[in-house]
């Protein structure tokens, strides 16, 4: 059985550091400590700093082939250690373990992208010659690497997040330093010490836990080209504020919606459903929290919903046949809950579950919710959804579009031209058709709009997002 080390190290300039152990991670069913990671101070980022802009000419210049070496490197690594890491995000993070191996998966699917992707950055060759003053002239255009790049990860998908930051960044050939969620920062530092097996250069990568309050460099330090941040929407918006000059992705929250419409295969989308709400407690910014159900199904879909629900097996997530762990710490589990007691104190009916004890947050289902309470209108981030009815379509989408947030959405239908429509109307990043918002495939433009961010993940998209345009004229006489 895979087991974690009693202390992990952070990693400056591609090397393994032990400074101290002031980090202490938990085990987030138990509450227990599990091990002790190294924590930076301002001096040790601010020579991470130095170390990437150092790195950055090399890091360039390196050859595709080299890049994807490296990247070939980590694929086999992470298959390897399958299971060490697995164990590791079911510890650090409370997600049950076969979730967790299927976010090993993504990691390793990740970085296979990237190594795809790393020989294949190409330019264009563009004519200029668009009128008469621009006879003989010619141009064309490649990518180059961004510079040093600054990565804020989350703490709900500590391995998979942070290789939308990382492998993107080997793939294009800039270095980074990079922030992993202080209460899940193993992942991360797995990831920097499979990195330091291969021949990077150094100071092309620096991964690094930190405190909030020590971690301003990584937002305000002017030597970093690039912010990358996946998180809450309030942080992230503010650190745009602070960024200064920089280029800065933003990938935030939501509180994303389905439509269920009458034509709905109805134990499939109940499955769905269930999927998308519940998975990892809820724990997801791509999770269902609003069901809009057409009204000629509401009745069934509903029954068929609650009684599925209240089926779920919730405890201890290093259990195979668990489905609901542990929310991330107690107060973020009782801070859903009080959002759950406002929605019913305003009129919205509970249908099953709201119940807590510590972290353990029962998979909760209310309909009749207030549009103005907190658990319709911001991100739950939690074990919860609403459920609500429309007649018309239109008036679905609609509803789906009441929101601040607009990253994802999904919709049961099997009527071509809603389909066509939703994809026209929705203020989203991605509309998800057959299935639940919830769904993500690590090469797909990933993203929101309004409060839920800038720019695209999904790794091709992130390396033109980290990389910019330089153009080249050629006159001929």
């Amino acid at each position: 059985m895979a087991r974690l080390q009693p202390t992990y190290p952070l990693y400056l300039a591609n090397e393994a550091q032990q400074p101290n152990t002031d980090l202490a991670v938990t085990d987030k069913y138990t509450g227990e400590i599990a091990t002790k990671v190294a924590l930076a101070d301002s001096k040790t980022i601010d020579e991470a700093i130095g170390w990437a802009v150092k790195a950055a000419e090399p890091m360039a210049e390196m050859a595709a082939y080299e890049r994807q070496v490296v990247l070939t490197h980590c694929v086999n690594r992470f298959t390897e250690r399958a299971d060490e890491l697995a164990h590791a995000l079911c510890v650090e993070a409370g997600k049950p373990i076969r979730d967790s191996r299927g976010e090993v998966t993504r990691l390793i699917d990740t970085f296979r992208i990237a190594s795809e992707e790393s020989v294949r950055i190409t330019g264009e060759v563009q004519p200029l010659d668009i009128s008469a003053r621009a006879r003989g002239y010619q141009g064309m255009w490649k990518r180059v690497p961004i510079g040093p790049c600054s990565f804020i990860s989350p703490f709900n998908f500590p391995l998979n997040l942070a290789a939308h930051k990382i492998a993107p960044a080997v793939a294009a050939g800039y270095p980074f330093v990079m922030k992993p969620a202080s209460r899940t920062p193993l992942g991360a530092l797995i990831i920097g010490e499979v990195l330091a097996e291969t021949k990077l250069p150094k100071g092309a990568f620096s991964i690094l836990p930190a405190t909030r309050d020590g971690a301003d460099q990584f937002t305000t330090d002017a030597r970093f080209k690039l912010l990358s941040f996946t998180g809450s929407p309030t942080v992230g918006w503010d650190l745009k504020a602070r960024a200064g000059k920089k280029k800065v992705v933003l990938e935030l929250g939501g509180n994303a919606a389905v439509i269920i419409d009458a034509d709905a295969d109805l134990d499939d989308a109940v499955a769905r459903t269930i999927f998308g709400a519940f998975y990892q407690s809820g724990q997801s910014c791509i999770g269902v929290q609003r069901i809009i159900i057409h009204e000629s199904i509401y009745d069934e879909f509903r029954k068929r919903l609650v009684a599925k629900t209240k089926v779920l097996i919730a405890g201890d997530p290093h259990k195979e046949e668990t489905f609901i762990g542990p929310m991330i710490d107690a107060k973020e589990a009782a801070r859903v809950e009080k959002w759950i007691q406002e929605a019913i104190g305003k009129g919205g009916k509970l249908l099953c579950g709201g119940k807590r004890d510590g972290a353990m947050l029962e998979v909760t289902l209310l309909e009749n919710v207030d549009r103005n309470t907190k658990l319709y209108r911001e991100e739950a981030f939690g074990p919860v959804a609403v459920l609500s009815k429309f007649k018309d379509f239109d008036d679905a989408l609609t509803e789906v579009n009441d929101s601040k947030f607009g990253l994802q959405a999904g919709i049961f239908t099997r009527d071509l031209y809603k389909m066509l429509r939703a994809w026209d109307k929705l203020e989203v990043g991605g509309v998800v058709i057959g299935d639940v918002p919830s769904y993500r495939v690590d090469n797909m433009p990933y993203g929101g709009v309004k409060d839920s961010g800038l720019g695209r993940e999904g790794v091709r998209f992130a390396m033109e997002d980290m990389t910019e345009i330089r153009n080249l004229v050629i006159r001929r006489r």
